[in-house]
């Protein structure tokens, strides 16, 4: 499938509201790409598709990780939503014929992050908390500035707001995020 064609299935499967974040992250990824100097195209594509299982009820995630043969960690388990990114991997390639591995890396992290993400893997997961619709982000003024001017302490930002908010709402934090949290923290210096 094209872009195109890609776009008007999801316009059928996604909520009117999820798809419009969709649009805009597909937008920011490619201003983003541009800023940095990374492949504008995967990057628009990892956008466009990073939210492709969102839709699936928490049931439906799960029938579909067996299906895939997707393992589910207990975590996952207690919280299906956070399926969707991997899901989202599986369909962009079964459904959507993506096969490649830098776009699909980008979908499957779009959420918790990872250690060590690539550049792709960080503008899609930063593009995803600042598009243009979200409006209710911490220091969401500050994170837009900070993802052009230097992605890493952008990203650290995101991840230490995302733990932070996470601690004061007395939810338990992603084992993945906190990972990802620690490895940013190290590496950047951002001890914070």
């Amino acid at each position: 499938m094209n872009r195109e064609e890609i776009k008007k299935d999801l316009k059928k499967l996604l909520s009117e509201k999820r798809f419009e974040h969709t649009m805009g992250v597909e937008y920011t990824s490619a201003c983003l790409a541009l800023r940095y100097g990374a492949d504008m195209e995967k990057a628009r594509m990892a956008g466009l598709l990073h939210d492709c299982a969102k839709y699936l009820s928490s049931e439906e995630k799960l029938k579909y990780s067996k299906k895939f043969g997707m393992p589910v960690s207990e975590w996952e388990k207690k919280n299906p939503e956070l399926l969707h990114a991997r899901l989202g991997a599986c369909f962009a390639h079964t459904k959507y014929g993506i096969t490649d591995a830098e776009i699909l890396s980008a979908i499957t992290w779009h959420t918790t992050g990872k250690p060590d993400m690539s550049l792709l893997d960080k503008i899609v997961f930063i593009a995803d908390y600042i598009e243009p619709n979200r409006n209710q982000a911490p220091d969401l003024c500050e994170v837009r500035e900070l993802a052009f001017a230097d992605i890493d302490q952008c990203l650290c930002l995101i991840l230490k707001d995302t733990v932070e908010y996470l601690k004061s709402k007395k939810s338990v934090t992603d084992p993945m995020t906190q990972k990802t949290w620690e490895f940013y923290k190290q590496t950047s210096g951002n001890a914070s």
